[in-house]
């Protein structure tokens, strides 16, 4: 839908996001653009930190941004329709610069293991189409507000796709656990949790 690049976004909105990051960088000691990036979202805190290699290559966290629209409970995403975000660790698949929602990130949920549980599970509308996007609004999809999403998706077009890691947890792992009054999931899901958490331990709390 529509003609514009990633370039002609990256053009059109790089110089004021490198301002606006300027700062972020310069207290963290990381260079821009990062050489690795780790975006890693919370559904429960509503929350969604970027983290950068610092200049002893260790993490630190860059920035931290509201999560302004997401549907769903707590608990994986498991078909089309059932308006989860997904949880679990993924890629930044695409970059859509000409998103009905400002820009957008796109996970690349259902990934092999989702689709592997899937078939185990005899489940095959698994949906799609996940992002992380600008607006205020979303149905399975993290909305993030338009600048938060320029940033976003300037950030990854100049790391590069392929030195992206997403991790979508449903809650900080880092300082809590999970909720007693959380919905049932399925018994693979303490598995899950469990990568999550390896994953966010190279990830000091904020």
């Amino acid at each position: 839908r529509g003609r514009t690049t990633v370039a002609d976004r990256v053009a059109q909105f790089g110089r004021p996001v490198r301002e606006r990051l300027a700062p972020d960088f310069a207290r963290i000691g990381a260079s821009c653009p990062p050489s690795r990036l780790v975006l890693a979202a919370f559904k429960s805190e509503r929350r969604l930190e970027a983290w950068v290699p610092g200049s002893d290559g260790g993490w630190r966290l860059l920035k931290t941004w509201p999560i302004l629209g997401l549907s769903g409970t707590l608990g994986p995403k498991l078909r089309e329709g059932d308006r989860q975000v997904p949880e679990g660790l993924y890629r930044i698949e695409s970059l859509n610069p000409n998103s009905l929602y400002h820009l957008s990130l796109r996970v690349d949920y259902p990934n092999t293991r989702d689709r592997q549980r899937g078939r185990e599970e005899g489940r095959t509308d698994l949906g799609g189409d996940i992002m992380i996007h600008g607006n205020t609004c979303s149905i399975g999809c993290l909305a993030m507000g338009d600048p938060a999403a320029e940033e976003l998706f300037v950030l990854a077009a100049e790391t590069g796709l392929d030195r992206i890691r997403v991790i979508l947890s449903p809650v900080d792992f880092r300082v809590r656990g999970l909720p007693a009054d959380r919905p049932p999931v399925p018994a693979w899901t303490d598995r899950l949790y469990a990568d999550i958490r390896r994953e966010l331990a190279a990830l000091p709390p904020p």
